[in-house]
């Protein structure tokens, strides 16, 4: 290991410091920690360029993935490691990003023992392309449908409504909202041709919703969010209107680099990640927050769709 002075001059910068935080709890991989510490690939690789220099933290492949991990040492030189260490997770009190990084580091972690959700995964992927009679996306929607119990639910961003009537089927009252006069009535027109009297559309902003406080079971983002022009206040707003036990829906884009969606889809943001919808969630008071990737397009740009929930 490095001269403690030099070790200690790397590690009190404060990325440095969230880095060596972090892998004193997991081997992490580059795409990890960006995911955690939101930072760019370059500069996240030249910190831990800096760090294996010094002998701070060690790497290992293991299949295609290169994993980070704190070099194992022994003897007197271990002693006085885990006394730096020490000292830096005193100081992670004065890093701001510090407690942000754990939660961080709890999805990660989710996120690699989810194999459940990889089963699900490779079995969605092969539904629908061998045909079983009577099996289909839409018999399967309208049953899963039948299982919700009657409910008020906000279809927030609702456009044109074609899942607010699908949910009207259902549900004790639709709310749908929408900023598009055309929209609006659009959509109240769809709803009366076809005899859905319990859909009722409003104009009104994401950030400020036209809807009594408490007064709604379910708040519902269907591509929505991504076109708030502040998602943490159309999040605020829908945990407002949400009864207590209420439950928020987010179905949106996982964050991507395709520029051209600004000007073809009029989007404010390029999608979330997983960790900042948590972080939204959580800063508007929502409970046990959970997201996971539920599909990927096969053709490019192959955009993602998440889905995330909290409980009121």
């Amino acid at each position: 290991m490095t001269s403690i002075l030099k070790s200690l001059r790397l590690m009190s910068d404060p990325s440095r410091a969230r880095i060596v935080l972090l892998l004193e709890q997991e081997e992490l991989s580059v795409a990890e920690l960006q995911e955690i510490l939101g930072m760019g690939q370059s500069t996240l690789s030249t910190h831990l360029a800096q760090l294996k220099q010094a002998g701070i933290v060690e790497d290992r492949r293991t299949g295609k993935n290169i994993l980070y991990r704190l070099k194992r040492r022994g003897g007197g030189e271990q002693k006085v490691f885990e006394q730096l260490m020490g000292v830096l997770r005193q100081a992670s009190e004065q890093v701001p990003e510090a407690d942000q990084d754990q939660e961080a580091l709890r999805l990660v972690r989710l996120k690699r023992r989810d194999k459940m959700r990889a089963y699900f995964d490779e079995l969605a992927g092969k539904f629908g392309r061998q045909y079983v009679p009577g099996r289909s996306w839409e018999g399967l929607a309208e049953t899963l449908l039948m299982l919700l119990p009657p409910m008020v639910i906000a279809d927030l961003g609702a456009g044109e409504g074609t899942v607010a009537q699908l949910l009207a089927r259902r549900a004790r009252e639709v709310i749908a909202v929408d900023n598009s006069d055309k929209m609006v009535e659009f959509g109240a027109e769809l709803a009366r041709k076809h005899g859905v009297r319990n859909l009722h559309y409003r104009k009104g902003d994401l950030e400020s919703l036209p809807i009594e406080d408490a007064s709604v079971d379910v708040a519902f983002f269907s591509q929505s969010l991504h076109h708030a022009q502040h998602p943490e206040r159309a999040v605020a707003e829908a945990f407002r209107i949400l009864k207590p036990g209420g439950r928020i829906v987010v179905l949106d884009l996982v964050k991507h680099n395709f520029e051209e969606a600004r000007e073809l889809y009029a989007d404010l943001w390029l999608g979330f990640t997983q960790v900042e919808l948590q972080r939204l969630l959580r800063r508007a008071g929502f409970r046990s927050p959970t997201t996971s990737v539920v599909h990927r397009e096969p053709k490019a740009p192959h955009f993602e769709t998440v889905l995330a929930s909290g409980c009121k």
